[in-house]
């Protein structure tokens, strides 16, 4: 969640940030009006209580010296006051909860180094890595190489749920499973520590890492239930610390995890229809870290390192972009996104994107460090390390064979 003192205390210039990111000016203005109904509201109590004070110190004064007549009068007065400061309080704590409701809808502050932009076309490369294939052959896509190998089984897919569900099948499968354990090997000798967490998590859950209230139609719920799917492994991984104040926080808490994820795609009606690029029920193993503020950068840097060197391990061609401020997720304040290349494409597609969230989703999750005699709020990131089923895609597209098969990345037979 957003800082509120923050914001109102650079109110023009957070909202210039803000708005580089598609907020509409309405939120800001009944926002910015809030504000000024709040500071109004504190200053008419303030002077209620000081009279009241005031007036109860006479009120002593007087019984003390007998004049009972004058005390009551002053006291029948600040009885009347003491109504008129509970209305005030009540009011002042309306205010507040509409602000908290308004800041549970703001996305994250951009980092002073994020590029502006509106959307993906403003993105910037950093870096290639890997050398882009060439064939003598004309490349097939994954669907058609999947159906033709019994691999990909879309038509069961779609009769067991609905579009956008795939069946995996012989080698798929398999290679599925292989991906997930080879990326939880990996990511153990970065220094993440694997956790396996639950799939179905509650409203709390999904408030503390800001998909609710603002991407509710995003995710599945179960009817009748505080549940809902989990949209991706950093919901309950970032969780686990909600409500607690970590005692020792010296050293970064690095954690990874493979789970399903389930999303609606809402917002994507007829991107990417063909295929697995982009499914409601998807296969990822996540990055998660906990850090002190000072700690965030660097691990950051880590974690971009740790899903590239993956792709390299697969020797599969990449490249790293940093998103605009138009093109980042609610919650981060920085991220650079990891895109594969994709040869049926001839383009490079999103295969994780390693966010800092800052103190974002602290502040809406209450997750604090022990910093001497102080609570902190910590700094909290996360990252696809990988999306298995577009690492799925990118292998059997850059790894294909003019007879239309498929070769295996040397560093998953032992998978195999």
């Amino acid at each position: 969640m957003i800082d509120l003192k923050l914001l109102e205390k650079d109110f023009e210039e957070i909202s210039k940030k803000l708005k580089s990111r598609g907020v509409e000016e309405k939120i800001l203005k009944e926002v910015k009006t809030l504000f000024e109904e709040k500071k109004k509201i504190k200053k008419e109590l303030e002077e209620l209580l000081n009279k009241r004070n005031t007036l109860s110190k006479q009120i002593g004064s007087l019984f003390k010296e007998g004049k009972q007549e004058e005390a009551i009068k002053l006291k029948e007065e600040v009885n009347k006051l003491k109504e008129n400061i509970k209305q005030k309080e009540e009011l002042l704590k309306k205010i507040e909860e509409n602000l908290k409701q308004k800041a549970l809808i703001i996305p994250n502050i951009p980092d002073e180094d994020v590029p502006i932009g509106k959307d993906e076309n403003d993105n910037v490369e950093i870096k290639k890595v890997g050398e882009i294939p060439k064939f003598d052959f004309p490349p097939k896509s994954h669907d058609e190489l999947g159906e033709n190998l019994g691999w990909l089984d879309f038509k069961r897919g779609v009769k067991l749920a609905k579009s956008r569900f795939t069946v995996l099948k012989k080698e798929a499968a398999k290679l599925e499973r292989a991906l997930i354990n080879f990326f939880l090997d990996h990511n153990k000798e970065w220094g993440f520590e694997e956790v396996y967490v639950p799939f179905l998590v509650n409203e709390s859950t999904m408030i503390g890492t800001g998909q609710l209230p603002k991407f509710k139609e995003d995710l599945f719920k179960v009817e009748n239930e505080d549940l809902y799917l989990i949209p991706t492994a950093e919901v309950p991984l970032t969780n686990l610390f909600r409500d607690e104040i970590i005692e020792d926080l010296t050293q970064p808490i690095k954690l990874t995890s493979y789970t399903p994820c389930f999303r609606r795609e809402a917002g994507s009606y007829g991107k990417d229809v063909k295929g697995i690029i982009r499914q409601h029920q998807f296969d990822k193993v996540e990055l998660v870290a906990i850090t002190r503020p000072e700690d965030s950068d660097k691990v950051f840097e880590e974690m971009v390192n740790c899903a590239s060197n993956a792709l390299e391990k697969l020797n599969l061609p990449y490249r790293q972009v940093m998103l605009c401020t138009g093109d980042l997720g609610f919650s981060a304040a920085k991220t650079i996104d990891i895109e594969v290349w994709i040869p049926s494409q001839n383009k490079y597609r999103e295969i994780s994107s390693i966010s800092n969230t800052r103190d974002f989703q602290a502040r809406r999750a209450k997750i604090r460090y022990k910093d001497g005699k102080k609570n902190r709020l910590v700094h909290t990131l996360n990252g696809s390390s990988l999306a298995v089923g577009r690492t799925l895609v990118a292998i059997m597209e850059n790894y294909q064979t003019k007879d239309g098969k498929i070769e295996i990345p040397k560093v998953l037979e032992k998978y195999l």
